[in-house]
């Protein structure tokens, strides 16, 4: 039997397939509900289940309409503009602080190192609807409640935590001698950092900044509490088809969405590999 050793057990060899078995329960049921809506997108009816016709395979069961009502309708496409306006603004602000926190939090010499690093992934700890509720009440303070500048900067404090945890495991495995190295032959902090250590620890960075831009696009309940009617993101214009119409649109929109989530993280896991061969942890 492969992956068994011809000495095992019979206790062992039950054990080795339950455990599969167990396994493919749980991606089943995490995958099941993600998965369902793919078909439903393309259902010819304004309905959230599957037809007589989608069951039985019939092409008049299938149809575009609720993708061409995404592209076509204009309350959908404002929020997808407001989306592509957001996120990558939010993941910039992510990615410049989170990275320069990380690279900070990683010398031995800062003082306090593990309270701070507390206090900056506190975002991804504390309940989301207090974050959004302290985030309401100060921005209306500061004038930057309802503006664009204020779902951004609230975006971007979401992501930081994801951009220090990732560049700070790339940087566990960070050969300090080639810093040193850079130094003694004349390289200033600004050079050192650009040509030696940031070409190493590039797949961290990359991999926070797609989980902090996953983070902002995806994003719901800070936008309610923290934007106005001129920064309706897509899963805001979700949330108010599910509350008020009841939009089949709903689907292709999801849809949507999962794919692009697929294809960001299967970039990460490719950078995530690509890390370790840098690093020496796997064989190229």
């Amino acid at each position: 039997m492969p992956g068994l050793p011809p000495y095992a057990s019979f206790t062992q060899k039950i054990w080795y397939y339950a455990f599969r078995v167990i396994c493919g329960i749980v991606f089943f049921f995490l995958i099941a509900p993600i998965i369902v809506i793919v078909p439903l997108s393309f259902n010819a009816e304004d309905f959230f289940t599957f037809t007589p016709e989608m069951l039985a395979l019939e092409p008049d069961g299938y149809s575009l309409k609720h993708y061409n009502d995404f592209f076509t309708n204009p309350d959908w496409q404002q929020a997808m503009w407001n989306s592509i306006r957001i996120a990558p603004m939010a993941t910039l602000l992510s990615v410049s602080f989170g990275t320069l926190a990380a690279i900070g939090l990683s010398q031995p010499h800062v003082p306090f190192r593990r309270a701070l690093m507390a206090i900056l992934i506190s975002p991804m700890i504390v309940p989301l609807i207090i974050s959004a509720a302290g985030m309401y009440f100060f921005y209306s303070r500061v004038g930057l409640q309802g503006s664009y500048w204020g779902v951004v900067l609230a975006h971007a404090a979401l992501g930081i935590p994801f951009v220090i945890i990732t560049v700070t495991a790339t940087l566990v495995g960070f050969d300090r001698s080639l810093t040193r190295a850079a130094a003694n032959l004349g390289a200033n902090p600004v050079t050192t950092f650009a040509k030696v250590q940031m070409p190493l620890i590039l797949p961290g960075v990359i991999s926070g900044g797609l989980f902090a831009f996953i983070t902002s696009f995806d994003e719901v309940v800070v936008v309610l509490f923290v934007g106005s009617a001129g920064q309706k993101t897509l899963p805001w214009q979700m949330f108010t088809g599910l509350r008020e119409q009841i939009s089949p649109t709903i689907l292709a929109v999801a849809t949507i969405l999962v794919t692009i989530s697929a294809i960001l993280l299967a970039t990460i896991e490719i950078l995530r590999r690509r890390s370790e061969r840098l690093r020496g942890m796997s064989p190229g």
